[in-house]
């Protein structure tokens, strides 16, 4: 036998090992694939909270009381100043991990995703049998002519939504222009199509402008977050629009310049109140965020969740619901 001819242990089991490696590996893709194909597996029980979701009701639209919010969705994520966030998102929250968390979502009791994400929501309920809800925003802008706006409206209703909503930056850059005309005839086309509609904002302006105007809208979609954070901007420095405008002392988290004036003017608003930024972009844990929220007069909160944060988080809804029956402000939905 030739040296050529000659195979030493070492290395017929080095060659073997790598052929059976890149058969496993082949093997493990093809299960992979197939997996996928087959759609997100049903949570694991423990990932899903015994405590019951709350619900109320938009119009005739039945929504439970912590919604998904679009950030988490979108990828589009209020970070202060880091940059890396956004891509490490779209590392993770693959299309078949937003399945999962769709899934993972209902099984806790969320029925509803809140802002962007319709084609998400319509693959997860076309393919994986899904009933999840979508409330998409409506975008309204300084001296967009009529028809325009009719058709973006219709794209939003074909999406599948069971409400509608003004986007609360066009709340904001309307109210701000003055023109609070504008706004209302907006919600005036989008309620032509038989759904609830809703006018967000970040400003309190916003919903007081709306309520004086007596703007014909069905509930209110407006930030609502506490102020008592290290990089909250500080109170001399706080300005009506920051977020738009942008200003000293501004990081890209704070979205509710004044809570203790938003709590006491919600009061007065008999209309369902769907509160966002929740969490001001990460400064708040939920166990301090969601308590707050409910107990100062929210109905309804829209969070941007992880797949690991949903059980935890539907639970936290649950109790803070339970223990706020009797609060200051009547549940308005």
């Amino acid at each position: 036998m030739s040296e050529s001819q000659r195979v030493s242990r070492r290395g017929f089991l080095g060659t073997s090992l790598a052929t059976v490696g890149a058969a496993g590996a082949v093997a493990g893709s093809v299960a992979t694939q197939h997996a996928l194909a087959q759609g997100p597996a049903s949570p694991d029980p423990q990932q899903v909270t015994s405590e019951p979701m709350p619900y109320g009701m938009i119009g005739k639209a039945k929504i439970s009381r912590l919604l998904l919010g679009g950030n988490l969705v979108s990828g589009y994520m209020h970070a202060r100043d880091l940059k890396y966030v956004n891509q490490l998102f779209r590392a993770y929250a693959t299309d078949d991990k937003m399945m999962e968390t769709f899934r993972l979502a209902e099984a806790n009791g969320i029925n509803t995703v809140f802002e962007t994400g319709a084609q998400y929501v319509q693959r997860y309920n076309r393919e994986f049998g899904g009933k999840m809800q979508f409330i998409p925003h409506i975008k309204v802008e300084l001296n967009q002519d009529e028809q325009s706006l009719k058709a973006h409206i219709q794209q939003q209703v074909d999406s599948g939504a069971v409400a509608l909503y003004v986007w609360g930056v066009a709340g904001d850059r309307l109210v701000q222009a003055g023109a609070i005309g504008q706004l209302a005839k907006a919600v005036e086309l989008a309620k032509r199509h038989d759904l609830p509609v809703g006018v967000g904002s970040h400003s309190l302006l916003v919903p007081m402008q709306c309520e004086q105007h007596q703007v014909p809208c069905d509930f209110y979609v407006k930030t609502f977050h506490s102020d008592d954070y290290p990089s909250a901007t500080a109170k001399p420095l706080r300005k009506e629009f920051i977020w738009l405008d942008g200003g000293p002392g501004w990081y890209d988290n704070m979205w509710c310049i004044n809570p203790e004036e938003t709590i006491d003017f919600m009061k007065t608003v008999t209309k369902p109140w769907l509160a966002f930024k929740v969490l001001a972009a990460g400064a708040f844990y939920p166990k301090q965020a969601f308590p707050y929220a409910f107990q100062n007069g929210a109905d309804f909160i829209a969070v941007g969740m992880f797949d690991f944060h949903i059980k935890d988080n539907a639970e936290l809804v649950s109790r803070a619901v339970r223990r706020e029956q009797n609060r200051e402000r009547p549940w308005r939905a």
